[in-house]
């Protein structure tokens, strides 16, 4: 374990959550690593009062956004802040044991060609079972992958660092001189993939992405968007096919778009048509609104540099 402890930023977005956000600092509060800086960002929650993030946590850095620009936006304004050797983006439903941070510094300071970290994460309502230890790659005509261990009991099966497709948005660090080459979050996905993106385009620039076994975290999922809504179901579908136009090229796409087209979202659709859940049936087409719309918008390519 290294004996020197550079500069950790700590990255959170709030939005109409300030009492989980509470909980997530409180965490951090307690842990052994002894140098960090913690930065919130508030994507103007309009029913919440975020006042009381920074009266409990003062030490906090708190930048409060005037208007919602989304997830991976308010990530962007805390990476721009941000001082840190490391940046770690949490989600603010995570909850941290103490000794979360060292082996995520440890892998990073001992190995240069690694881009981007997660650490094991386990559902905070059921902590002995697993929701990620590691990603498999994307099946790009499906556009589906899938989270090693998801839903499995901890029995210390994956109890070993390695390599993975993509780290995990929800906690997910990154080398200050990566973030300098790579950039910054795409702004057009405002919500959901934007991490899967930038996996992609640190993989692109020659890093690699880990998985480290011996830290951990707590995971209380889905609290901001909820575990079905309209809202979601437009930026997933809106954004699968965001994420395919600026990483899947060639005949790969046009099968993949084809199958998102015709087969998945239809499918998807009118599921929802026939219970009779027609906000969600028309977030479908919304999402395949939008692409007609920006079809050949020059910004669903741009990469945002710090």
């Amino acid at each position: 374990m290294a004996t020197n402890y550079p500069l950790v930023s700590i990255i959170t977005v709030n939005y109409n959550q300030a009492e989980v956000t509470c909980a997530l600092l409180e965490s951090l509060n307690k842990i052994t690593y002894p140098n960090i800086e913690v930065i919130v960002i508030d994507n103007a929650s309009p029913d919440d009062d975020p006042s009381i993030i920074k009266e409990k946590y003062p030490n906090a850095i708190f930048i409060a956004n005037p208007i919602n620009y989304g997830f991976a936006a308010g990530n962007n304004f805390g990476l721009m802040r941000a001082r840190g050797k490391y940046l770690l983006l949490l989600n603010n439903d995570i909850e941290v044991p103490e000794d979360f941070l060292e082996p995520l510094v440890n892998k990073l300071e001992t190995n240069k060609q690694i881009g981007a970290v997660s650490p094991k994460i386990k559902f905070y309502y059921q902590p002995d079972t697993i929701q990620y230890a590691g990603y498999t790659p994307f099946n790009f005509i499906t556009m589906r992958n899938a989270a090693i261990g998801y839903w499995q009991k901890d029995r210390n099966q994956y109890n070993e660092d390695r390599e993975t497709a993509y780290a995990h948005g929800a906690a997910m660090m990154v080398p200050m001189e990566v973030l300098k080459k790579v950039g910054l979050m795409s702004y057009i996905f405002f919500l959901y993939y934007e991490e899967a993106d930038w996996c992609s385009r640190i993989k692109a620039a020659g890093y690699q992405i880990w998985y480290v076994h011996n830290s951990h975290v707590l995971h209380k999922e889905s609290v901001s968007t909820g575990r079905l809504s309209a809202l979601k179901i437009y930026y997933q579908n809106r954004n699968r096919i965001v994420f395919m136009r600026r990483n899947v090229q060639g005949k790969t796409f046009l099968f993949g778009l084809l199958y998102q087209l015709l087969i998945a979202i239809p499918k998807n659709a009118f599921g929802y048509l026939i219970k009779g859940k027609i906000k969600l049936f028309y977030a479908y087409y919304q999402a395949i609104g939008w692409h007609i719309k920006h079809i050949f918008d020059p910004e669903i390519h741009e990469n945002p540099m710090l």
